[in-house]
């Protein structure tokens, strides 16, 4: 399956040299079979090399792109030449389509500056963008305005426009389950359904009485617990977890699963505490530990918000995600601190991973109670952070996102832990305490920041602080 199906708008003017439309198709077709990218372009033989100039051509290539438009992600709009502004505009418009557009203009080669090979993309992407502005459609850029798509920096351009196309077209239909009302004292992860859903992101509830019930429900040698129990093991090193802890484990896993299934959820955020140590006995953190390594985000504390960061990173990077606790400075050290939590982070960040019980949690509702948190110390590695809340009082979604390292600098306490590395890191947390965002912030590890902060600014008008170091 290809990674992604982009639209092809080959723009065109009929005074300018018709080799430049025909390579310019062979270069993006020659380009998206080496990316494992699925064009979808206007056959040669309907219009001079497939291009748009006139309306005609638009309402043809609209019509293409209505008939695909379930499995397009994107719009590449590509200019070999100047390029028909309103040809592009309204084949947009015609199509329907709502997705991430990008911008790429040829530049001209100064040792060709001929009738015969002069192009004057790097004019016509400037009308291209205005028309486009005019039109109301949000769109990307190329990091240089002109580009060969031969060029690295393209590549590199495009798979970061890919990226953009899965976190807008994966945010706009995400299902969310919320398992639990959130602890009661945690008034930080309350969020807004209601401005989630204005922009298609959906909110499953259950109470966890219900869950509880449905896991209670199964017998131990159910082929069902035996197969869970083999994939927990299998997981994580379980040597100290008493057996009934695992049965128990195994049948709340089979429980969630279900009840995810039945609502076609790709995240959870799950009241990890206290309820479910008081009421059922164990931690559910290694269940939603091993949710997040399948790329289905879970986040403990019921954060809704915290799991949608999460998808929206692994989203972005195509890898797991975690939710984390701006927990710890780190010494003296302005630009690092301790992310934390008793926890319930995916493998990818817990090579030693072990299934153990929360201290923390075990002082107050007794750590036999608390079997099942997973624990383990983050490898030196790319990190990239982020983190979405509704500011109800203002009506809007706001969302900062930044990058840093990953470091092995010594560590010694419990938990799944890290030492984190972000310059500048003061200004983050000011901007964090001033702006009332949760004390939660989503982590991958990949520098994906460019992404999200495109995603979330452009494609969705948040209010976004992107800190650059």
């Amino acid at each position: 399956m290809a990674q992604a199906t982009l639209a092809v708008i080959l723009g065109n003017r009929d005074f300018f040299p018709d080799r430049l439309i025909a390579e310019a198709r062979q270069d993006i077709l020659e380009l998206f079979q080496q990316l494992d990218i699925e064009p979808v372009i206007l056959d040669e033989s309907e219009t001079k090399y497939g291009s748009v100039e006139t309306y005609s051509h638009a309402k043809a290539c609209a019509e293409l792109f209505r008939k695909n438009r379930d499995r397009i992600d994107g719009i590449l709009v590509t200019l070999p030449n100047f390029g028909d502004e309103k040809g592009v505009a309204d084949t947009i418009k015609l199509s329907g389509l709502d997705v991430p557009i990008l911008v790429q203009a040829y530049p001209d080669d100064l040792s060709q500056f001929t009738v015969e090979r002069r192009r004057d993309a790097f004019c016509g992407k400037i009308s291209v963008c205005n028309n486009l502005r005019q039109y109301g459609f949000p769109f990307s850029l190329t990091t240089q305005h002109t580009i060969h798509p031969k060029k690295e920096s393209f590549r590199k351009d495009l798979l970061r426009f890919i990226g953009v196309c899965r976190v807008v077209k994966g945010l706009r239909n995400a299902r969310l389950g919320m398992i639990g009302a959130r602890p009661n004292a945690f008034n930080t992860v309350r969020f807004s359904e209601k401005l989630l859903q204005a922009y298609g992101i959906s909110v499953s509830t259950i109470d966890l009485s219900e869950i509880f019930a449905s896991a209670n429900k199964l017998k131990d040698d159910d082929p069902s617990v035996s197969a869970k129990l083999e994939e927990i093991r299998s997981y994580a090193r379980t040597e100290s977890v008493p057996a009934p802890s695992l049965v128990r484990m195994a049948k709340l896993g089979i429980a969630i699963s279900n009840w995810m299934d039945e609502n076609e959820l790709q995240a959870s955020a799950i009241q990890c505490w206290n309820s479910v140590q008081r009421n059922y006995g164990v931690n559910v953190c290694t269940l939603m530990s091993m949710m997040s390594e399948k790329l289905m985000p879970s986040a403990c504390e019921a954060d809704i918000a915290g799991v949608l960061s999460m998808y929206a990173l692994q989203l972005a990077s195509g890898k797991p995600s975690a939710l984390v606790d701006w927990n710890n400075n780190y010494g003296d050290d302005p630009d690092r601190c301790v992310f934390f939590h008793c926890g319930n982070w995916a493998k990818s960040f817990l090579p030693e991973i072990e299934v153990k019980t929360a201290d923390i949690l075990g002082t107050i509702l007794g750590e036999q109670n608390t079997y099942g948190a997973v624990a383990g110390r983050v490898p030196a590695g790319h990190v990239t952070f982020s983190r979405i809340t509704t500011d109800d009082l203002n009506g809007l979604i706001r969302a900062y996102v930044g990058e840093g390292e990953l470091t092995d600098d010594p560590l010694d306490t419990f938990g799944s832990r890290a030492v984190v590395h972000v310059p500048n890191l003061q200004t983050v947390l000011q901007y964090i305490c001033r702006n009332g965002f949760e004390h939660h912030v989503a982590m991958t590890g990949s520098h994906v920041a460019d992404i999200v902060a495109e995603a979330f600014e452009n494609y969705f008008g948040w209010d976004v602080y992107h800190h650059q170091g």
